[in-house]
């Protein structure tokens, strides 16, 4: 069974799009696809560029790795590390050399300067989004995907958090693609992409009232 079905979607270079539909419609499969995470069955993926369907795993996890910065609901933070080696792990993968500077820089931005020698269990749950925020802008990405980054934070926190990800895609001119069940929050991107059975919406015509005229 195909989860996603004819989608045709174009985002553009720095565009804000939020992604919304009722539990099962595909936002996340969509999100997945976009990121290289899950692999699309047929059509094509172009992302910066390149068409994913065309590069093999190790191509396509060196071109996540340089272009893609990814944010979950369930942050993904490595237990054992702190939030300043969680940062730099992507950065030591892609060879940078300053990796702890520069992941030091991307915490401080995010307002954790003071939180880099701390664990993820030490962190509240917003500290922790932000720890993933900051792992995913290090890279300096063209494009970032967030799957439902407010999920597991209460009402501020999450819109703290939604904040922080569109003043950096302002400031930085990355990409955002935001999965969302809550319509507010998408709101505050450029663009509503709205998904149901795994098909885009069409926003329905609009409906014009004829006017009679009588001849007398």
């Amino acid at each position: 069974m195909h989860i996603l079905k004819d989608v045709d979607l174009h985002i553009g270079s720095g565009e804000a799009v939020g992604l919304v539909g009722p539990s099962g419609s595909g936002k996340s499969t969509l999100l997945m696809v976009m990121a290289g995470l899950e692999r699309a069955d047929t059509g094509s993926i172009v992302v910066d560029g390149e068409n994913l369907g065309r590069l093999n795993e190790d191509a396509l996890a060196r071109f996540r790795g340089r272009h893609v910065g990814i944010v979950f609901q369930s942050f993904h933070l490595i237990p054992t590390m702190t939030a300043l080696e969680n940062v730099a792990v992507p950065l030591e993968l892609a060879g940078v050399v300053d990796a702890h500077a520069r992941a030091a820089r991307e915490l401080a931005s995010v307002g954790l300067a003071d939180r880099l020698d701390h664990y993820p269990a030490e962190l509240s749950g917003g500290e922790q989004q932000r720890v993933a925020i900051a792992r995913a802008m290090a890279p300096s990405p063209s494009i970032i995907v967030a799957d439902e980054p407010t999920g597991n934070l209460d009402e501020a926190t999450g819109r703290q958090i939604i904040d922080l990800l569109l003043a950096a895609r302002a400031k930085r001119g990355v990409t955002l693609v935001l999965v969302t069940h809550d319509t507010a929050l998408a709101a505050r991107c450029g663009r509503i992409v709205r998904l149901r059975s795994g098909q885009i919406e069409r926003p329905a015509a609009r409906k014009t009232n004829a006017q009679k005229v009588s001849r007398a």
